[in-house]
């Protein structure tokens, strides 16, 4: 074998990359777990230990501090740890209404109507649903005449087509979920979740948020479904905002001293955690420069570590003055910066009813959207810490509020300056506001030629995204505000500025909760089910392979190591669904070995010596192992495309777990093999009771195709007909409405009393058993209703439904509820999205097969067996949906299910095609029966097929028992799936190529 060297260098450093990429989550758990120990169940204590040393290196050798190990550690998803999903949908109906400026014409009205109604079964966006409802309804309508408006004429003239208002509604929707996705995003972060998601979902108004170890769901959604509100403000200097932060912090820290004693209790052991808290006084900050660190350190300990300013607090906005005369405060509306992690402690410093008692009623401190840039901080501090500004907004009016309200605002774009050739935003204003802007502006400019206009600051839900200074009176409502931008921030904060006149509000429209008790018990079940899951797979291996086997084992130990190092290096997300590809993973990674050995003992039957008989069976396999593996990766890859959440979750296993395996089967293994046989070991791939399994097989497949046809006709047939009749027990994600899954403190509480408590008052629900003494409620009681009480008052309604009778009586415990919310369009848009995306992987696996195998009979083989596959699962699924204990819910998982099952058949039917072609092309002469050559190919294969299959089902069968509540249901269908797949790869796909192909057979 050629470039050993090389391969084992690789491995090495490969190997060396993984371990050095799982050592984070080992460092981070062991923080953790340091944390908990210390705080023994006090929530209160253990976040105090973690905010200490979040910036502390506890990174042997490289310390890294406990932030960036956090980050980098093994990110889980929410079924395993706990946490909250969200699908934000932007309302764009309002949107459309605002900038028509609510006209009240009846065709306008009636298409909003009907685009509504479009909206829950269609896949079009909402522009078009309504354009082409409004066309229907006035054919010779003109949008112009409604859109046309004075604040949109400058973007929209009169005489504008139809197609030319449809592109202006889409430009201006796409902005609002642009805007709406930038203030959730905000929200997020100042949420204080660990390893949060957000992400637009392409040609769609929706927003996909995950937040893993949320416990207070009710919280998120007030907070996600608030209406943002632009506002602009004036604002006071630094040098105004000094004397005022001295005040505050001299209440921090005479309050401190007042509370010592309950301060000591909750103080965090020094010895185990290093701080450098500086001193409480703002000027012993300003003078810090010149008295030195031990006059900082005294006054550390006058105070108890307690302070509103230090680097582990308030770092006040100073310099060091050019003469000699020491630290001195800057200009402008920026009072001082804090470390990300640092700016809930001092708000709830200056959120104290003490510290409020000092700050003038017409002064308020905001925090900066953005932290400043790395380069500025360590210019700055010395370090690439995250940090905000804090600024020093003043309040106007008599509500005490700001200046102006941004609905004001017409139109704001990215320009470039064509003066300082910089970009710059371009922001204009109703007349109305044009003529506030005008005073406010004139009031704020400078006095004097050499005196410095005062900044206004542009706050959009309380954060600020920009403050600039004003350089001389605004008339006409146009301004440009000007910095040190890039393309990318005037983009953002146009977008920003235009929040208060584009107003679509953003709803819940689907929602999972997992308790963290839940996730924990998904962790177990995942460990739990993976070991079991190895050990069978090293059992059976050795058990049928011999010594062979062993080198298997370790190939398949070897993936597993590389699969998880490669997943943390990718920043993946471990859901659920992904421990099952891992699994799965440990399954069919044996495949290309047994491809291999199968090849091996048919060389070493020839007579050929081990190391030959080695090297041919290598040789042989590839193309097997490589087209099988390939056509897998394809439906991954799709999964990954199409799919959302824990399906993309399992996808990125899949195709990563495809790609270590070959590494670790072709290259790895082979490494061990001639390093064995160098050695001289005597190396058997067979147990004398397995020598001679299937060797003489000669099972009369095709001969019996048409009874195999009957077979799976007739219960296709009967499958189809209970589809049309009785349907499927379809999940909340594919129906809509609210799922609870519940657990009771009555171990016998049947689906029959739950019923009989909560139907009078939620109406028809669905009831189901889920495991031990739990039951699945779904619900569409209020579903509609998009207030930010509905979540709560279904919940509350449900749980004082079942609470009235002690025999429905629910465990007190949240972090044990599994809760889901879907809107119909969401469930209409998965049903849809679900069909094609399984259609179109039959179609791209079969194209890549009649490219490979240049005859369309077996592209056509490869569909008809695939479509079959999928037909026979769901009949499976639909006639046996009401037989008690098994899980057949059609939801997401079972997509992921079907097009896996897909892969795996597709994986089976490659590796019989790819004899059959060897076969026809080289071991048999043109007279030669094709039946009985191909009959004969699949005989030869039938070892491989059937190892294979049982080392999967092995799998599959501990993963559906040990796997837990949350993946039943998926490996259910697997294991139906690769039943059905196994017998399609020998009786449907191959027969098909002799019915349609008698004549190019030849």
């Amino acid at each position: 074998m050629q470039g050993k060297g090389v391969i084992k260098f690789f491995a090495i450093l490969l190997t060396a990359v993984c371990l050095y990429q799982l050592s984070f989550t080992w460092v981070a758990h062991k923080v953790e777990g340091d944390a908990k120990a210390y705080a023994k169940g006090n929530a209160a204590k253990y976040t105090a230990y973690m905010d200490s040393i979040s910036t502390q290196p506890v990174y042997p050798l490289l310390k890294y501090d406990y932030q960036y190990c956090q980050s980098h550690e093994l990110a889980l998803g929410l079924d395993l740890q706990g946490g909250m999903s969200v699908t934000m949908q932007v309302e764009l109906r309002e949107l459309i209404t605002t900038l028509s400026g609510n006209n009240p014409d009846i065709a306008f009205k009636q298409a909003l109507d009907k685009a509504d109604v479009d909206a829950i079964t269609s896949q079009s966006d909402y522009i078009t649903l309504f354009v082409n409802e409004y066309e229907k309804l006035n054919p010779n309508g003109k949008l112009a005449t409604i859109f046309s408006t004075r604040d949109n004429q400058e973007h929209l003239k009169f005489n504008a087509t139809n197609a030319e208002v449809e592109t202006y509604l889409k430009d201006q929707a796409d902005v609002a979920v642009t805007q709406t996705y930038t203030v959730l995003n905000t929200r997020i972060d100042q949420f204080g979740v660990t390893q949060p998601n957000i992400q637009q979902l392409k040609d769609k108004n929706q927003i996909l948020i995950e937040l893993p170890g949320v416990t207070e769901p009710e919280r998120v959604r007030k907070l996600l479904q608030n209406t943002a509100k632009l506002e602009f403000y004036k604002t006071f200097d630094n040098i105004e905002a000094l004397p005022i932060l001295e005040k505050i912090s001299g209440v921090i820290t005479a309050t401190a001293k007042a509370q010592k004693d309950s301060a000591k209790k909750e103080k965090v052991d020094t010895s185990a955690v290093k701080k450098n808290v500086p001193a409480n006084s703002l000027l012993s900050k300003l003078q810090q420069a010149q008295k030195g660190p031990d006059a900082l350190k005294e006054k550390q300990n006058a105070t108890d570590g307690v302070s509103l300013f230090g680097k582990n607090a308030l770092i006040p906005n100073v310099y060091q003055s050019q003469n000699g005369g020491g630290a001195q405060p800057a200009q402008g509306p920026v009072v001082g910066f804090a470390a990300v992690n640092d700016t809930a402690r001092i708000d709830k410093y200056l959120a104290s009813t003490a510290v409020k008692s000092v700050i003038p009623s017409n002064l308020k401190f905001l925090w900066g959207v953005k932290p400043i840039d790395k380069d500025d901080s360590k210019k700055q501090f010395g370090d690439d810490v995250k940090r905000l500004e804090l600024f020093a907004v003043k309040l106007s009016g008599p509500k005490n509020g700001p200046v102006l309200i941004g609905d004001v605002v017409t139109d704001a774009r990215s320009e470039i300056d064509q003066q300082k050739g910089g970009w710059e935003v371009s922001m204009s204003m109703d007349p109305q506001g044009a003529q506030q802007w005008e005073e406010i502006t004139a009031d704020a400019a400078p006095k004097t030629p050499n005196s410095r206009g005062q900044a206004i600051a542009i706050v959009l839900d309380n954060n600020v995204y920009s403050a600039p200074g004003v350089i001389n009176k605004i008339s006409g409502g146009v301004s440009s505000i000007s910095g040190n931008f890039s393309q990318e921030d005037t983009k953002d904060l146009a977008n920003v500025l235009k929040a208060g006149r584009l107003p679509a509000p953003a709803v819940i429209a689907s929602e999972a909760t997992v308790g963290a008790t839940l996730g924990q018990q998904a962790i177990h079940a995942g460990l739990l089910s993976s070991v079991l899951g190895f050990i069978v797979v090293l059992i059976f291996m050795i058990a049928y392979y011999n010594r062979a086997g062993t080198i298997a084992v370790v190939a398949v130990m070897f993936n597993v190591f590389f699969l998880m190092g490669v997943l943390i290096s990718l920043n993946a997300v471990l859901t659920m669904p992904g421990v099952a590809g891992i699994v799965l993973t440990l399954g069919i990674s044996v495949d290309a070995n047994v491809l291999i050995y199968e090849r091996v003992r048919e060389e070493l039957a020839l007579g050929k010596s081990l190391k030959l008989a080695v090297a041919d069976g290598f040789k042989h396999a590839l193309p097997s192992i490589l087209d099988s593996n390939i056509s897998t990766f394809l439906t991954g890859l799709i999964l990954f495309t199409f799919g959302s959440g824990p399906i993309q979750g399992f996808a990125v296993v899949l195709m990563i777990g495809i790609a270590t395996s070959l590494f670790c089967s072709l290259l790895i293994s082979r490494v061990i093999f001639e390093w064995m046989v160098t050695k001289g070991w005597d190396i058997k791939f067979s147990n004398p009771w397995s020598s001679h399994t299937f060797k003489n097989a000669n099972f009369g497949f095709v001969k019996n195709r048409f009874k195999f046809y009957i077979f799976s006709g007739a219960f296709i047939i009967a499958g189809l007909i209970s589809m049309f009749t009785q349907g499927f027990n379809y999940g909340v994600d594919f129906v809509g409405g609210r799922n609870y899954v519940i657990p009771f403190d009555n171990p016998n509480v049947t689906t029959d009393m739950v019923h009989s408590a909560i139907d009078k008052v939620l109406g028809a629900s669905e009831v189901k058993t889920y495991g031990g003494n739990s039951i699945s409620i779904t619900t569409k009681y209020l579903i509609e209703e998009n207030t930010t009480t509905a979540d709560a008052k279904v919940r509350q309604t449900l749980f004082n439904a079942l609470n009235q009778n002690p025999a429905t009586k629910v465990v007190d415990d949240p972090t044990k509820i599994k809760y889901q919310k879907v809107k119909a369009t969401i469930a209409e848009g998965l049903k849809k999205s679900a069909f094609w995306t399984v259609l179109f992987a039959i179609i791209i696996i079969s194209s890549y097969i009649l490219i490979r195998f240049r005859k369309w009979q077996f592209s056509l083989g490869a569909m008809i067996a695939t479509l079959h596959d999928a037909l026979m699962v769901l009949s499976f699924f639909t006639l046996f949906k009401n037989v008690p204990f098994l899980d057949l819910d059609i939801d997401q998982s079972f997509i992921a299910a079907i097009l896996t099952v897909i892969g795996y058949s597709i994986n089976d039917t490659v590796v019989v095609f790819d004899r059959i072609r060897e076969f026809l092309e080289l071991h048999h002469s043109a007279t030669d029966d094709p039946k009985e050559v191909i009959n004969h190919a699949i005989n030869k294969t039938l070892s491989r097929t059937i190892i294979t299959a049982l080392t999967v089902l092995f799998v599959l069968i501990i993963l559906f028992i040990f796997g837990g509540d949350v993946i039943r249901g998926f490996s259910f269908a697997l294991l139906i799936g690769v039943c059905f797949g196994t017998y399609s790869s020998i009786c449907i796909a191959t027969p098909v190529i002799i019915d349609f192909g008698k004549k190019d057979l030849k």
